[in-house]
């Protein structure tokens, strides 16, 4: 491997932790050690604890003291999140102080300060976020803003970096931030042996919307429609027919077409296009040339699929030429 550099991963364990956000990041590290990578796993307390449980009620033990660290260009910090409770109390910023002035002077001497989900608010308290971009879950938006008005907060955005602090939206996402900076500190190379060994089909970028098109339009309880958008999903590639499509759900097209309007919002012809496009926009971001593209996502061109991608005006990468 031709990073030799010894990096120390620190995972900060606060108080009723979200569990995916800190054991995804950290089981993604573990992989890549598995792999070869030179990391040293440090697991802290919020507090001067040995212990502390999760949101679900899991101990987790054997924390060391996060002053007892002093932390460096080559070492990186998780802040996952924690239960809305505790840092809507007034006394939150108060109690954790030391940890706060801590966290500032970690960031100060460069340290990479990545929080997950609702772990954005511990760097926003700390003051770390100021006149800064980040990103966080989207339940939290209004909130967010009112609390820190000098923080640039993006919505609909996955990853956010800014300098050495890094962000995501939430939960899962924690994953895609770890791979994130697995691949800034390894290569792509490596970063896809681990998201293989760990079977993650197809990691996103600071350029995915929160919001997969694959997972919107899904908010609803008629189980023909999943049936049918199940189906799209999974043959892009392929030319589908409506008639065939309401065969396979036992309908007639046209009951077909109205209900799924109905239930979703939008046509079935204008669901299969967003899918394209963000499949599309997928494979492009990972190098993927464009007439192969158009093929993956059913298109029978490459001026197809610059004229769907122009339609719906979706952001691609700045290297890619069309």
């Amino acid at each position: 491997m031709a990073n030799t550099i010894i990096h120390s991963a620190f995972f900060l364990v606060p108080p009723e932790v979200q569990l995916l956000d800190i054991t995804g990041p950290a089981h993604l590290f573990y992989e890549a050690k598995e792999y070869g990578a030179e990391i040293r796993a440090h697991y802290l307390g919020m507090e001067n604890k040995v212990q502390e449980f999760s949101s679900a009620g899991l101990a987790l033990g054997n924390l060391e003291t996060f002053s007892d660290f002093s932390l460096c260009e080559t070492d990186i910090l998780f802040i996952p999140g924690m239960e809305s409770h505790l840092f809507y109390a007034e006394s939150f910023k108060l109690k954790y102080h030391d940890f706060f002035e801590w966290l500032r002077t970690q960031r100060n001497q460069g340290a990479k300060i990545c929080s997950v989900c609702t772990g954005t608010y511990i760097l926003a308290f700390a003051g770390l976020l100021d006149e800064k971009n980040c990103t966080t879950h989207w339940k939290y938006f209004d909130d967010f803003k009112s609390r820190f008005p000098k923080v640039r907060l993006l919505s609909d955005r996955l990853l956010v970096k800014d300098g050495n602090l890094y962000s995501s939206a939430g939960v899962s996402s924690g994953i895609d931030l770890a791979l994130f900076l697995l691949e800034e500190l390894y290569g792509p190379v490596f970063t896809a042996k681990v998201a293989k060994e760990v079977v993650i089909y197809l990691r996103r970028t600071e350029n995915d919307p929160q919001l997969s098109i694959f997972l919107q339009y899904r908010n609803h309880l008629e189980n023909r429609i999943h049936q049918v958008q199940d189906i799209l999903a999974q043959n892009l590639d392929k030319k589908l027919k409506i008639e065939n499509l309401a065969e396979r759900v036992c309908m007639s097209p046209r009951n077909l077409t109205r209900l799924f309007k109905k239930t979703t919002g939008v046509t079935i012809g204008n669901y299969q296009d967003k899918l394209r496009v963000e499949r599309a926009s997928q494979l492009l971001s990972k190098g993927e040339k464009v007439h192969a593209v158009a093929l993956m996502c059913g298109l029978s061109s490459s001026n197809q699929l610059r004229t769907l991608l122009k339609k719906y005006k979706y952001p691609l990468p700045n290297k890619l030429q069309l």
